[in-house]
């Protein structure tokens, strides 16, 4: 199985919102290169929720509960969303500040392209994620 990231603007729809609904269609994924790792997705992956805004923290994990699919709100045809389970909030968050104060880091995503909303996390960057967290 594999890991991503996906960013959240909390007063959109955070951590909070999908604890409560248990399960959401990740959508409003436009850029292409985030699409890209979207459709890479697979069900079953684990999903980091960062909260983007004032938090910038990895505050909970989430499951990929459905391989990617057409997001049916989308009339071109080439835009795909993903269902994701809520599955615990993180002991510790784990900020933007952190990641980039930690040499290991420096290669990810997260810290190299801040704007993009869904990115992969290489084992060894998850693994460190996932420790820090208490996850």
């Amino acid at each position: 199985m594999a890991t991503f990231l996906v960013k959240s603007d909390p007063e959109t729809y955070g951590l909070d919102e999908l604890e409560k609904d248990g399960t959401t269609r990740w959508d409003g994924v436009k850029n292409p290169v985030a699409q890209k790792h979207l459709r890479a997705m697979a069900k079953g992956d684990d999903v980091f929720i960062y909260h983007s805004g004032e938090d910038k923290a990895v505050v909970g994990l989430a499951r990929a509960d459905s391989a990617p699919y057409p997001d049916p709100k989308d009339k071109t045809g080439k835009l795909h969303v993903v269902d994701l389970r809520f599955v615990k909030r993180v002991k510790t968050p784990m900020t933007l500040a952190t990641f980039k104060a930690d040499a290991a880091f420096e290669s990810m995503p997260l810290v190299r392209m801040p704007r993009l909303s869904v990115m992969p996390v290489e084992d060894a960057h998850a693994a460190r994620v996932f420790k820090h967290c208490g996850l």
